[in-house]
């Protein structure tokens, strides 16, 4: 029986849901300061414009056009959906509750995405978990609700639209791993380019556009990096990880939103905010003890989705080296049984 090892593709996948997390969790507290100019369905729009202005190079690389012609009915439908609630719904939920909290606590809520993302897994995504990410999200709710007590909160409906919006992202995570004949950047610059329209034609409709240039200029960059560099990295890293495992790691991102909440901002952290991030801390801890591994078999099957060639499962020759970052093209798998250590991705939907 062969065996797979995946150690350098899973680190790879880890250190970029890490500095997505870092480049994700800036936003709070710089959207949070851009909210005393702009509406949130302004911000939301610019955030998400920025966004696909900064994949847009990688999306329209040689080897791929920006839109397959040829994407199916479940792909077209799954990047539907995360457009719908990854990229309009979501961001305008988080800010809205941002109007009406500290950024610090928002940052803290966000990890309400980890249970989110977990239980949609489970519920709908054939995905497993054990006893310690059970544990793991009883610990993370315990610390959401102890948030909802603190000053900086005026308005304890805000931590139902953070809630809201982490359902709306866990969402987004998965249907947006399920995308596999787009490339990342493919589908964050299409979730960028149609949900900043959208959400930006409102925000001028709703409330006339008032805020300086250089205002509209820092939230298109803030939204390149947040939104757009920090996506497209943490897809990759859903491809190596899935979408639970590797929202284990990208929901570390909130901490960095305290911190720079705490520097920027000058908020208050509070003994609740701390008892909240020690708890979040020990509910990621929990998702990370264990790996899943057993004997499973993959069938023959030929396909068409973004793959690296480094994961054990895409041995196909090619006549000249393939991107080391990935790249998406129609390939053949042999039938195989293995074990080895593995997550809910792309080939790990199997039943057991």
């Amino acid at each position: 029986m062969p065996k797979v090892s995946l150690a350098n593709t899973t680190l790879t996948a880890m250190l970029l849901a890490l500095l997505s997390a870092f480049l994700f969790g800036i936003a709070t507290p710089f959207s949070k300061w851009l909210l005393n100019d702009l509406s949130p369905l302004q911000l939301a729009g610019f955030l998400y414009l920025g966004a696909a202005m900064a994949v847009l190079p990688l999306a329209t690389n040689k080897s791929a056009s920006l839109f397959p012609k040829k994407l199916n009915t479940k792909n077209l439908l799954c990047l539907i959906g995360a457009v719908l609630f990854g990229g309009v719904l979501g961001p305008v939920l988080l800010l809205l509750g941002l109007n009406n909290a500290d950024s610090t606590a928002v940052s803290l809520w966000l990890n309400l995405e980890l249970v989110a993302t977990a239980l949609l897994g489970v519920m709908f995504f054939k995905e497993k978990l054990g006893k310690y990410s059970w544990m793991g999200i009883l610990v993370a709710s315990i610390g959401s609700v102890l948030i909802s007590f603190e000053p900086g909160v005026s308005a304890h409906w805000a931590g139902i639209l953070l809630l809201l919006a982490c359902f709306c992202w866990g969402i987004d995570n998965h249907l947006t791993s399920l995308v596999d004949e787009l490339t990342p950047s493919q589908s964050t610059f299409w979730k960028g380019l149609v949900a900043g329209s959208v959400n930006l034609s409102f925000g001028v409709m709703l409330n006339p556009l008032s805020s300086s240039a250089g205002l509209v200029i820092f939230s298109l960059i803030l939204g390149a990096l947040s939104y757009g560099v920090s996506i497209v990295l943490y897809i990759r890293a859903s491809h190596g990880l899935g979408a639970t495992k590797a929202q284990v790691i990208f929901s570390s991102s909130p901490f960095f939103g305290v911190l720079l909440s705490v520097l920027f901002l000058g908020e208050e952290f509070t003994i609740g905010y701390g008892v909240a991030s020690v708890l979040f801390l020990i509910a990621i801890a929990l998702q990370l003890i264990g790996d899943h591994s057993h004997v499973h078999k993959h069938h023959a099957v030929t396909h068409t989705h973004f793959h690296r060639h480094d994961d054990g499962h895409h041995t196909h020759h090619h006549d000249t080296p393939p991107p080391p970052l990935g790249h998406v093209h129609e390939h053949t798998h042999q039938e195989i049984e293995h074990a080895h250590p593995h997550v809910p991705d792309i080939h790990h939907k199997h039943k057991h």
